[in-house]
């Protein structure tokens, strides 16, 4: 057992932050001797419950839970940040070639290394990652990730039709694949299968209905797409599934729809859509920074709000521009002011840190578990160095309130207010920090 002295900052249920100006986090094993957070609180009041116990004292930093990445694709490490016209025409001129090169297994295996090392340096600690359509893509990332204690949840993407030479793969094979990589890694250790239809255009009947009875069989996988991102995309889909009300409920009608079920970018929606969403219990994975650059859209917080269904903040690299939490928090800040139909909403910062930790992990269905630092989650978190840079420690010594201090951090926060990653109770792709006495 372990414990940690500096200021705390974790989520009630409403989504509301609490901080501890002066705290504790006690780390150590649960009855099955898995790292978990035993105790969080202020200083005065637990420290004398836990006699011998040593504290690592760190004044002036913040613990706070590490963050969840809803959306973000391994494979695509290499293309932030590529020029294209749109979505259509940046898959078929770089996501595609690139991902064909995961053919190789040593290429995906030196890539995973690099993607994971992304994440642990920005401070993502559980991620819903795609892979690509090649099975041995979801071993090079499940190994690197289970070498590294990471809760990790990913899946071999499904693409049989509409799709090049290197990327496409065989229906009936694909689902074969599928099931057997299922049965190899989810629920080994901290790591998750997510079935991976990459989006409706990419995938035949046969495969959008052999992935849905596969998400029967296996109720406690998760499922991952995109929808509504592009309206060109939205043409199409609508062109290739013409019974089907909307494109959302393309998935809904092969039964792909339910709670652990992750949908990208969700702009383009209706109210029947986002009922749909809120009655099936899925969820949104809100992709700020890829729907700015691509020129898809914005999502519409003001909807997701009314009608009430799940959402939480993504990456989605290589879409998305940054591996950074705080890039993307702040491209939501951005989106909530300036893209929805209505009036502009400004979405609070303690509202978008909770959409990138606590409220991700709800959307994942796993609130309690991960996304927050509170008794009985695991012993992910993160230590912020609120004085990384001389502006930002300018800005944050003068913050009169906990908003300011979270928005200072968010505005001009990047990795470098990152000074520590704890993965399962162990520091992990950071530097070492130096304990000091108060």
């Amino acid at each position: 057992m372990h414990a940690y002295r500096a200021a705390l900052l974790s989520f009630a249920d409403d989504g509301s932050a609490r901080y501890e100006q002066d705290g504790l986090l006690v780390v150590g094993p649960d009855a099955a001797g898995a790292p978990v957070i035993r105790a969080a609180g202020a200083y005065a009041a637990l420290a004398g419950n836990y006699p011998g116990v040593p504290v690592t004292h760190l004044p002036g930093r913040i613990l706070a839970p590490g963050f969840v990445d809803l959306h973000v694709h391994f494979p695509q490490t290499d293309v932030i940040g590529s020029p294209a016209e749109g979505l259509l025409p940046w898959l078929e001129n770089y996501t595609f070639p690139h991902e064909a090169r995961f053919a190789d297994h040593g290429y995906a295996t030196g890539v995973a290394q690099v993607f994971l090392d992304e994440l642990l340096r920005n401070g993502v600690t559980t991620a819903l990652t795609f892979c690509t359509s090649h099975p041995h893509s979801v071993d090079a990332l499940m190994e690197a990730s289970e070498a590294r204690g990471l809760r990790m949840i990913a899946g071999k993407v499904l693409q049989d039709r509409h799709s090049p030479d290197g990327v496409r793969d065989d229906t009936e094979q694909s689902l074969v694949d599928t099931e057997a990589l299922i049965r190899r890694w989810h629920g080994r250790g901290r790591l998750g299968y997510a079935i991976t239809p990459r989006f409706a255009p990419s995938c035949s009947e046969a495969q959008l209905r052999g992935a849905g009875e596969l998400a029967a069989k296996h109720r406690d996988v998760w499922i991952q797409s995109h929808v509504a991102e592009n309206k060109d995309e939205i043409r199409w889909a609508r062109e290739l599934f013409p019974e089907a009300r909307s494109y959302l409920s393309i998935y809904q009608d092969f039964g792909l729809m339910r709670e652990r079920a992750i949908y990208a970018h969700c702009i383009h929606f209706d109210d029947e859509d986002r009922a749909l969403m809120r009655d099936t219990g899925a969820a949104a994975a809100v992709s700020p920074t890829s729907n700015l650059f691509l020129g898809s859209g914005f999502f519409d917080y003001e909807g997701a709000i009314r009608v009430g269904f799940r959402y939480g903040l993504a990456s989605d690299v290589g879409g998305g521009t940054s591996f950074s939490p705080f890039h993307t928090m702040l491209a939501a800040y951005y989106v909530g002011r300036e893209g929805q139909t209505k009036p502009g909403i400004s979405l609070s910062p303690q509202n978008l840190w909770w959409q990138h930790t606590a409220g991700a992990a709800e959307a994942l269905g796993l609130d309690g578990v991960v996304g927050n630092l509170r008794a009985g989650c695991e012993a992910d978190f993160l230590v912020l160095d609120p004085q990384a840079t001389p502006l930002l420690a300018r800005k944050t010594k003068n913050a009169r309130d906990l908003d300011e201090l979270l928005f200072s951090l968010i505005v001009l926060g990047d990795d470098r207010v990152v000074q520590a990653a704890y993965v399962n109770g162990r520091p992990a792709g950071a530097p070492t920090i130096r304990a000091e006495e108060p």
